[in-house]
């Protein structure tokens, strides 16, 4: 078992100091104070990152993850047991690179314990390290990626957390499933960018579009493995603390849905905030507060999850329309008491050759999908979901 103490530092002692409400946050967790706690039998483990260099010289975010504590831990507890640590700060590496396998060491040993990490602080290029931990799993990896810009610049002149999604796309070896962008702002975004995503069969969804129906993106967000989540998505009135403050994004209520929808997603095994920076921030630290209330919003739905994954049980309705050419007939499931929806995408066997084990692409071929998905079914017509899929499928 690897010795995770090896690359961490305590919580400092005055996030905690006085806190003294039985019924508080900091109360219902174990933390890294003197002694680092055993994460072994843990559900969560909460993990401050201090790197801020791929952000250029924003030195700001290596407080980040202390400014986020301040504000999580007097928050008040929910009901039910926590078994959740806080094993501290990732100290940072000699350079970014070693500062991101950090990640990759730590967010891997604690996936492979069924743990799940949740990153806070730092810049957002270190999501490239909580992406390169799945490496170890052997498994492809369906991405959500919360943001107003991509980051897919690939020229050498930009800082990494400009780039970082581009090396996720051409990483090897090549795990990557499913990529989602969730609330890019046209205005922000090179059109080549989008355009190169939908001849990968990802998928970059325009923040308009989102807050039309917040409740129709909850499938994408069931479909993830790992969310990232760049602060700088949120609007600056809601949110000011980061390096490029945008008039428009998602209200502090929208991210903490968002964060809700994430954490009661039984696959989502790692989620990040990054780009935090207290410098930038109100006298009121109005951006950690959000923070922290997004980080408890997944934290509680986390603890509702149901396992939702038996579609042979009785807790589903299954649905088999009908279409007019091939596929001769689509099949869904409806789940009793969520009243969540899902698809069935098949595939040809050989592609379980083509790709990787069969299992792993079973895991994949019943996709989370929306009650409009199933009426477009009715009307003859392929979801664009089943479109997507079964390309990536064969």
């Amino acid at each position: 078992m690897m010795d995770l103490k090896i690359f961490f530092s305590p919580v400092e002692e005055h996030v905690y100091r006085d806190i003294k409400d039985f019924n508080s946050f900091y109360s219902s967790i174990k933390i890294y104070a003197e002694k680092m706690p055993e994460f072994e039998n843990a559900d969560i483990a909460i993990v401050g990152v201090e790197e801020y260099r791929g952000a250029g010289e924003r030195q700001g975010l290596a407080r980040a993850a202390t400014a986020i504590r301040k504000k999580l831990y007097r928050l008040k507890k929910s009901i039910g047991s926590y078994k959740i640590v806080d094993l501290g700060n990732i100290r940072s590496g000699i350079s970014q690179e070693e500062s991101c396998l950090r990640i990759k060491e730590v967010c891997s040993a604690l996936m492979q314990n069924s743990v799940l990490p949740v990153l806070i602080g730092g810049s957002h290029d270190l999501a490239f390290g909580q992406f390169i931990a799945y490496e170890d799993l052997e498994k492809l990896v369906s991405v959500l990626d919360v943001d107003a810009t991509l980051d897919m610049d690939d020229t050498h002149e930009v800082y990494p957390n400009k780039k970082h999604i581009h090396q996720m796309l051409v990483h090897e070896p090549n795990y990557l499933f499913n990529f989602n962008q969730l609330g890019y702002q046209s205005y922000l975004v090179d059109q080549e960018a989008i355009a190169l995503l939908e001849k990968l069969y990802f998928k970059a969804h325009r923040l308009g579009d989102i807050r039309k129906d917040l409740a129709e993106i909850e499938p994408v967000i069931r479909n993830a493995d790992m969310m990232s989540f760049d602060l700088g998505a949120i609007k600056s009135s809601d949110a000011p603390g980061t390096q490029f403050p945008q008039p428009f994004g998602f209200t502090g209520e929208e991210a903490c849905q968002i964060c809700w929808y994430a954490g009661i997603n039984d696959k989502l095994s790692s989620v990040g905030f990054f780009e935090y920076d207290p410098d930038l921030d109100d006298i009121h630290q109005k951006t950690a507060s959000v923070a922290a209330t997004m980080i408890w919003y997944f934290i509680e739905g986390f603890y509702h999850r149901r396992n939702e994954k038996d579609f042979k049980s009785q807790e589903y309705y299954k649905y088999v329309v009908s279409m007019p050419s091939e596929p001769a007939t689509l099949v869904f499931y409806k789940n009793r008491r969520s009243e969540k929806w899902w698809m069935e995408v098949n595939y040809p066997h050989e592609a379980a050759q083509k790709r990787r084990l069969k299992a792993d692409l079973d895991r994949n071929c019943i996709i989370p999908c929306s009650y409009a998905d199933y009426e477009e079914a009715n009307r003859g017509e392929l979801p664009e979901r089943w479109i997507t899929t079964h390309a990536k499928l064969i």
